[in-house]
């Protein structure tokens, strides 16, 4: 058993390539093979989010606190809550965050495929952000 204590896990910024807003990663980890899992603690402050992104193998999301929202190139704004867990399916773009007016944290794990687990794209816009109210 391997236990790595809340006390001694590193907290980084968001960068600023991949999300907008202030957002905090906390116990990042990487399995070592023949795993492919990955995974970290991700949150998100009012108004912050990812930027346009895919996932080879998908992504599962825990979500621990606060209201959130999430979106699928192409489809409607989707209202998440703690409690919830998300799966975003394999390769399709979509992007997650924080709604304005709440924070929100969330489990993020993932799996790579070929040393990758995610594909950055271009920034939400703030017009793609607040466009449509949530389903």
């Amino acid at each position: 058993m391997d236990i790595v204590r809340k006390a001694d896990q590193q907290v980084i910024q968001g960068p600023q390539e991949t999300f907008t807003g202030e957002v905090t990663i906390t116990g990042l980890f990487q399995r070592e093979a023949p795993s492919r899992v990955s995974g970290a603690i991700v949150h998100f402050e009012p108004g912050a989010r990812t930027a346009w992104h895919t996932h080879p193998l998908g992504q599962t999301l825990i979500v621990t606190e606060g209201v959130g929202w999430t979106q699928v190139e192409g489809g409607p704004k989707i209202e998440f809550h703690e409690g919830d867990i998300m799966w975003c399916p394999a390769d399709r773009k979509h992007w997650h965050g924080a709604t304005p007016h709440d924070s929100m944290t969330h489990i993020a794990i993932q799996e790579s495929l070929d040393g990758r687990a995610v594909t950055w794209m271009e920034h939400v816009t703030d017009e793609e952000y607040l466009a449509n109210d949530p389903e």
